[in-house]
């Protein structure tokens, strides 16, 4: 069943967010995962929340996501995501 990953991140280094960008297309789409939106424009019409930049990626499946996140290229591209970006996730399948 599809996946959907969608982030709220902050970034405070965009030189540094860029090259892991550089780094993580690449690997997204040898996951099978692909962008459906990648920090356009967005307004809240309800509730209290601020996001900051949103991304929604489609993953094959949930497990497709989560073997991604934990393994090995995530963990290391995410070390350099955490250095110049803050970020809110989470995963949801689809109906």
């Amino acid at each position: 069943m599809t996946a959907y990953v969608i982030f709220d991140v902050e970034i405070h280094d965009q030189i540094r967010y860029q090259d892991f960008m550089n780094q993580v297309k690449p690997a997204l789409a040898d996951a099978g995962a692909k962008y459906l939106t990648r920090g356009g424009a967005h307004r809240v019409y309800e509730g209290d929340w601020n996001p900051r930049r949103i991304v929604i990626l489609e993953f094959p499946s949930l497990d497709a996501w989560e073997d991604f996140y934990n393994g090995p290229i995530y963990q290391g591209l995410k070390t350099i995501r955490d250095q110049c970006s803050s970020a809110r996730l989470v995963g949801v399948e689809s109906v």
